[in-house]
């Protein structure tokens, strides 16, 4: 009897916390269909589908979906090609409009796959130092983000990052059920704690960045009020499609997985170079050192803060309050 109890306990738990990740999905998508008409996006019914489709298991690995795909999902072939439903997104946003494209298509698929195939061959061990696997599949889902390679599969102004959105989602399912690493940090639950960690690193980064971002003449200021509709609605949209992706990358990822062989500090130095050098051509025809030398500072304010409580949710507060103030006042 006690043990039915329990185990009536927790599938009642599993059943709450599969309401709230619903109902909280359902606002999200409310969200952003108000910030899209913020921004003047046009979403037709495809288009919102397909973003809906990517942001369904974004969402849901932060509730642990993970366990349950972990559950369900038996052998290693259904394993290694579950993953590529996630271009069915791509698919009903490309095909209705004829904008369907074979390389983007395919190109993606092929990272996907890729992805899943090798990390059935890594270290299956969740506390193991990560091998030559594991850097690939940081170079498969890393590179082609950063140097654009299917910025055209969705070419509609401000929905061009979705590409990334996918990868986002193989590199959660890789991680997270095909070879589980502890200390991710996954979880859109969020805790008064990740606020005050999150916003303390940005109150510390601060004063650096102004200090030397006025003296590089990376910073200009501009002298406009802002609204707080317009920074909430530009806040949102970066802590999901900018802030959570990229520090999953480099801090749940790439500095967890350095941590492991480098020690803490050591990582945290690694992953900040890595990360400010990841911005060398962004908002430049050629290598942007200034944007090169802040972005990898901050990336150390980022890490702290993943570090502080090993919280992808905390040190993406960070990451979006910094470039909310710094696209409305600084740029």
């Amino acid at each position: 009897m006690p043990k039915q109890a329990t185990g009536d306990g927790s599938l009642l738990g599993m059943n709450r916390l599969a309401v709230k990740a619903a109902v909280g999905f359902i606002t999200l998508l409310v969200c952003f269909s108000l910030v899209a008409r913020h921004f003047n996006v046009a979403i037709q019914p495809a288009t919102g589908i397909s973003v809906a489709l990517l942001l369904a298991p974004y969402w849901a690995f932060g509730f642990g979906f993970d366990a349950w795909l972990r559950n369900h999902l038996r052998g290693k072939f259904v394993k290694a090609f579950a993953p590529l439903l996630l271009v069915v997104a791509y698919l009903v946003f490309a095909l209705p409009g004829g904008q369907f494209q074979w390389g983007q298509c395919l190109g993606m698929a092929a990272v996907v796959l890729a992805v899943t195939l090798l990390l059935q061959h890594a270290n299956s061990s969740s506390k193991a130092i990560p091998d030559w696997h594991d850097w690939l599949v940081l170079a498969l889902l890393g590179i082609p983000v950063d140097l654009h390679f299917f910025d055209q599969a969705w070419p509609i102004a401000g929905l061009s990052g979705m590409a990334k959105l996918l990868f986002v989602d193989a590199g959660l399912y890789g991680y997270l059920v095909i070879r589980p690493i502890s200390g991710v940090g996954f979880d859109f639950r969020v805790k008064r704690s990740d606020m005050r960690i999150g916003l303390r690193e940005f109150l510390y980064f601060t004063p650096i960045a102004i200090l030397l971002g006025f003296s590089l003449q990376f910073l200009h200021f501009h002298r406009t009020p802002g609204n707080p509709l317009a920074f909430a609605a530009g806040w949102l949209f970066t802590l999901f499609f900018v802030a959570m992706p990229e520090e999953l990358f480099f801090r749940g990822l790439m500095l967890n997985m350095l941590e492991r062989r480098a020690g803490a500090n050591r990582a945290l130095a690694i992953t900040s170079l890595a990360f400010g050098l990841a911005h060398f051509n962004k908002r430049a025809a050629y290598f942007n050192w200034r944007y090169v030398i802040l972005a990898a500072i901050a990336g150390v304010f980022y890490g702290r803060a993943w570090l502080a409580r090993r919280r992808l949710i905390a040190s993406s507060i960070t990451h979006a309050t910094v470039d909310t103030v710094w696209s409305i006042w600084l740029r």
